[in-house]
């Protein structure tokens, strides 16, 4: 099987015929500088540039920075920048798979190894923006990084010094200043990115010039990704060769769905909605002033969805998403909990919050997908906490009274955090707390302890109408009937 170079990619007819294929990628200038040469972003905005640049709506190419000491960076160099993106789940009712070799990476640079090469990035006069996912971990400040490294250890470190660079070398030319779109998945990504940039600048006693520079002519977009990426598919990957025509070390698989929101304004809105037009490109990506509220909805619905029904779920024997999803009862313990509880606790488009709930159960129902209940289980108090909690609250200030599914949820998780001969995915603490309460055969007593527990909720829940009381008549029921009993009284 021949693999994947320029060379292959005059052999096209030899490929499957219903593969995508990208422009070639050697004649567009680079505009776009990316930190992070992983599965994600190369399924996802590198994906949306290709298809950008096939509707000559871009006309641009990625150049990739290794963040790391060890990466890919040389396999996408022998690949000549050339991948396999493969997208799988159901679309329109039906079972889909897309195919697409994706030309928009012109190459790949390690910065532990080619340091000056990676500065000389900084001189590109076409480079406007910067796009990163250096893990949850990668914005952070490292107080032994200098100015002299050759590179410094940390992300934001090798920022500034590419800045530095860049400025002194257009001598503070306010066209040239970088637009940053962070996918790091934390909270105002684009803020935290600028505030340690700035924190070097300070530690590094760089020019009051140079910082008025960054605050004025680069600006820090912060974002919501949304795409599960299932990365490498190492168990498939010779029957995938064989259709493909050809052998792809950088291979990546991910779900159909997906969301972009860039949260900028002014003339960085601007040049993104000029420069980048996602949505000409039936993308699915928005530039807008606030991400708030697809945050909110990606965090109430899809991963609300997930806490409040995979316990359960693990309770009556099931082990995937998609066992769970195959079962009617929990498909209508789902559709009520969404559409009945969820949704009629948030302040947004109706019609919008439906059309994302939908998406939401095929996402669930993607059989190319295996994601283990245990898996979504981690840390599961933090989670309900932030994702199905605030769901409870704002749907019993709003009716009156309790969400019905919502609650049994959790009652499901104290049922699951007794243990029963599973292993509970949490802190130890927290683990043993519950185990400690369970050892005490009363029920009602446990449920008070469990909800008094201000550092797990942010707030006493004994103080919430009937909660404790329905939460204990729930899991009395639950430890008499089981929880598929318990679930098919409330929904059938």
């Amino acid at each position: 099987m021949e693999k994947l170079t320029l060379t292959a990619l005059n052999k096209r007819d030899s490929f499957s015929k219903d593969l995508e294929i990208g422009l070639p990628n050697q004649q567009r200038k680079e505009k776009i500088l990316q930190f992070g040469e992983g599965n994600f972003l190369r399924s996802f905005v590198d994906y949306f540039v290709d298809i950008l640049n096939e509707k000559n709506l871009f006309d641009g190419n990625i150049v990739v920075v290794q963040p790391i000491d060890k990466g890919l960076t040389a396999l996408l160099n022998e690949q000549n920048g050339l991948y396999t993106v493969l997208l799988r789940g159901i679309e329109n009712d039906k079972a889909t798979v897309k195919k697409r070799l994706i030309t928009s990476v012109s190459r790949g640079i390690n910065p532990y190894s080619e340091f000056e090469t990676y500065q000389n990035l900084a001189k590109n006069p076409d480079l406007r923006f910067v796009i990163s996912n250096t893990t949850e971990a990668g914005i952070a400040f490292v107080e032994s990084d200098k100015l002299t490294d050759a590179p410094p250890s940390s992300f934001p470190a090798k920022i500034t010094a590419l800045l530095h660079t860049r400025f002194t070398h257009f001598n503070g030319d306010s066209s040239k200043g970088f637009i940053f779109i962070p996918c790091e998945l934390i909270d105002n990504s684009g803020d935290k990115l600028k505030e340690v940039v700035l924190q070097y600048a300070q530690k590094w006693d760089l020019s009051a010039d140079f910082v008025a520079w960054i605050n004025q002519s680069c600006y820090f977009t912060n974002t919501l990704v949304d795409r599960i990426v299932t990365g490498y598919p190492r168990d498939e990957v010779d029957e995938i060769a064989q259709d493909l025509g050809y052998s792809d070390n950088l291979l990546s698989t991910a779900e159909i769905f997906h969301f972009f929101a860039i949260e900028a304004a002014g003339w960085a809105a601007d040049e993104l909605n000029k420069t980048l037009p996602f949505e000409k490109a039936n993308i699915n990506a928005i530039v807008t002033n606030n991400v708030v509220p697809y945050k909110l909805r990606k965090v109430r619905i899809l991963n609300g969805a997930h806490t409040m029904s995979v316990l359960a779920a693990f309770l009556c024997g099931k082990e995937t998403v998609k066992e769970m999803m195959d079962d009617s009862l929990f498909a209508k313990y789902l559709q009520r909990g969404i559409f009945n509880e969820i949704i009629p606790s948030l302040d947004m488009d109706e019609t919008e919050l439906k059309s994302f709930a939908n998406s939401v159960a095929d996402r669930f129902a993607n059989p190319y997908i295996k994601h283990y209940l245990t898996s979504i289980a981690l840390n599961s108090v933090a989670k309900y906490k932030a994702r199905v909690l605030p769901s409870i609250l704002d749907y019993q200030k709003k009716k009156g009274e309790l969400p019905t599914v919502l609650t049994l949820s959790f009652a499901a998780l104290l049922a699951f955090y007794k243990g029963n001969g599973h292993e509970v995915p949490d802190d130890s603490e927290i683990v043993n707390f519950f185990v400690e309460q369970w050892k005490t055969g009363n029920i009602a007593e446990l449920v008070k302890a469990v909800c008094g527990r201000t550092d797990y909720w942010g707030q006493n829940l004994n103080e919430l109408p009937n909660f404790a009381e329905k939460i204990t008549e729930i899991l009395q029921q639950i430890e008499s009937n089981g929880m598929q009993a318990v679930i098919e009284k409330i929904i059938l």
